[in-house]
């Protein structure tokens, strides 16, 4: 887009943010919620998806949004992206704030939407998956596989440093692949969750914990913190490092109002 203007304004990028997110969540947590036991208490499970089809959801949903949002607003989708483009030098801190509150939004109305799904649910569909807590992230009783807080810091800022190192590279504006961006970007966030979800149910992503911990209960809610903190660390961290290691001095591409997938067209 070399016509300045033609570029998006400020409210459509959140518009764009606020959409893309309530994409993510509702197809991630929508997944994890409707389809990944499905039907309940079928001793076989035969239909449901399990945690490689929320794992595939979570990186479909960043893969499509990015295709289609992602030339409006940059698709970050996630308030830890934000933060890490930012550090990294790819996106303006100022704007950082506008995105991430859009982003919240996006995801609270996600879940929001599968509690108004739920009301007109089978049964007890909806009080059984707010008992179970909602698909949201924690660690101890609450860890899937039983992991403790210790094991959910280490993920959290291991997987948030990658997956910001894996989209800062492959959304170079001279050495990346326009076309393929988005399909390494989800491609990524589907690995991400295939390692982690057995740890605490995959964060890298405090837009999709706090959405769920809404709804999920005291638990965690309680919990939330760790998923909002220790993404965010990752963040920054992966941010700084693609700064450090792959940007020669002076080479870094000035801060921008948005850190976009490259065009594809």
């Amino acid at each position: 887009m070399s016509d300045t203007n033609t570029l998006p304004s400020t409210a459509t990028k959140l518009v764009a943010e606020a959409v893309g997110t309530f994409l993510l969540v509702f197809g991630g947590v929508g997944t994890a919620l409707f389809a990944a036991t499905f039907p309940a208490g079928s001793e076989g499970n035969p239909l449901g998806v399990g945690f490689v089809g929320v794992a595939l959801a979570f990186g479909l949903t960043v893969l499509v949004g990015a295709y289609a949002w992602g030339p409006v607003s940059g698709g970050h989708f996630n308030p830890a992206i934000t933060l890490g483009l930012a550090a990294s030098g790819r996106f303006a801190w100022k704007d950082s704030v506008g995105y991430i509150i859009a982003q919240l939004i996006g995801g609270a109305l996600a879940t929001t939407v599968i509690v108004l799904i739920g009301l007109f649910g089978p049964g007890d569909w909806l009080a059984t998956a707010q008992d179970g807590g909602f698909a949201s992230n924690g660690f101890g009783e609450l860890s899937p596989g039983g992991f403790g807080l210790g094991a959910a810091i280490v993920a959290e800022i291991l997987l948030t440093a990658v997956f910001v190192l894996i989209i800062l590279g492959v959304t170079h504006p001279s050495r990346g692949t326009a076309a393929l961006a988005p399909l390494a970007i989800g491609l990524t966030l589907t690995l991400i969750h295939l390692i982690s979800i057995p740890i605490d149910n995959t964060s890298v992503n405090p837009a999709r914990s706090i959405a769920a911990a809404i709804y999920g209960g005291v638990g965690p809610l309680s919990q939330v913190w760790v998923f909002i903190v220790f993404p965010i660390i990752g963040g920054i961290l992966g941010g700084i490092l693609h700064r450090a290691l792959f940007e020669p001095k002076g080479s870094v591409p000035p801060a921008r109002a948005e850190a976009r997938v490259p065009d594809a067209r």
